[in-house]
């Protein structure tokens, strides 16, 4: 009888799957979540379509309702294509597939989305990663070259930067994408809490594209994202794009939710203006060095950072430990922006902890 390592492709037998904690009862400041539920009004809305939504039947294949209102929802030029994903994940993977040919490369940064190197590997592609500079600054002299020496199908480029929190250079980004060979990935998931953006660059750059989703907004139990860009380049991707990828609950829930997107907007408002006090609050503590973010997360180092993350977990608040993951993050723990309650909680469970 075969056991997995004799069909399991060697490169997959040496990954790890990709762990999400339980947290329990904790305060969960782990994973870039908006902290806050949809207002009552939407609930409401919400219980009504999943009550009246033709679960019998399969989706539409094609989104089309839900893609003409991210369409709008998204500002996305006239002349570019949209394509919905069963969140940005699957749309990572669904640009590899398309272009993983034999020897074919993705490259990114480092340190960045963990998922870019992991989608490359499950597609059976290279992964080339280009060190960031000072302050977690985007190299363009570095990619530049790095790009001319392994002719890369697809750059991925997350903006703001995940974990490190921090908008790339906007003139470095559009040095890359002019340099590159192939295609060049926007990734805005935290463009809520930004305010810039390479959407309106689309018709300038032919082989750009730019990737969200509504996870950080407030919607991540449903999953969506999407990809806009040029159509020639969506029409190939949407080829190797599973039937049916985005559910029926999905596409009536997140169309009728982002006709109204005010309430998601307000909520992303008052994270940002949270993300500032709280950065004032981890400035404050001895021994914590927090770097500046544009998104609903900080990044911040300290001292034995294992030690620190223990502490937090007994003291019922949950973030993610970074420390160990990649040389540059060494000491690094990252927060999300949570309630006022939330961040209160995480503060006060911090001090508790360094003061031990």
């Amino acid at each position: 009888m075969a056991s997995p390592r004799d069909l399991v492709r060697e490169d997959i037998l040496q990954l790890s799957a990709y762990h999400v904690p339980d947290p329990g009862g904790m305060v969960k400041l782990d994973a870039m979540e908006n902290p806050y539920p949809l207002p009552e009004a939407l609930r409401a809305v919400a219980a009504d379509l999943a009550r009246d939504a033709s679960l019998n039947r399969y989706p539409d294949p094609s989104a089309s309702k839900l893609r003409a209102r991210l369409r709008s929802a998204m500002t996305i030029p006239p002349g570019q294509a949209v394509l919905a994903g069963n969140g940005s994940d699957e749309i990572i993977q669904m640009i590899c597939l398309a272009v993983a040919r034999p020897g074919a490369t993705v490259m990114s940064v480092e340190p960045t989305f963990v998922m870019f190197r992991m989608i490359a590997t499950f597609a059976g592609m290279g992964y080339a990663a280009v060190p960031l500079g000072e302050k977690f600054s985007l190299d363009a002299d570095a990619m530049i070259a790095a790009m001319e020496k392994h002719r890369p199908a697809v750059v991925f480029l997350a903006y703001p930067n995940n974990p490190t929190g921090n908008l790339f250079d906007a003139d470095a980004v559009d040095a890359v994408i002019a340099r590159a060979p192939g295609l060049v990935v926007v990734d805005e998931a935290y463009h809520a809490f930004a305010g810039r953006t390479f959407m309106d660059r689309l018709g300038r750059h032919s082989n750009l594209l730019v990737m969200r989703t509504l996870s950080k907004l407030g919607l991540a139990g449903l999953r969506l994202g999407l990809v806009a860009g040029a159509p020639e380049w969506l029409a190939e991707i949407d080829k190797v794009r599973l039937p049916y990828n985005v559910n029926t609950l999905t596409q009536v829930l997140a169309e009728r939710i982002l006709s109204e997107p005010g309430a998601l907007l307000a909520q992303a408002a008052a994270i940002r203006d949270a993300r500032g006090h709280l950065f004032r609050d981890l400035s404050g503590v001895a021994g914590v060095e927090p770097y500046p973010s544009d998104a609903n997360f900080i990044l911040f180092k300290v001292a034995e950072a294992d030690r620190v993350f223990a502490g937090l977990k007994s003291r019922g608040v949950l973030i993610k430990n970074l420390h160990g993951s990649h040389p540059r993050l060494a000491g690094c723990l990252r927060v999300t922006v949570g309630t006022a309650e939330e961040n209160r909680a995480f503060m006060d469970a911090l001090r508790a902890t360094l003061a031990v």
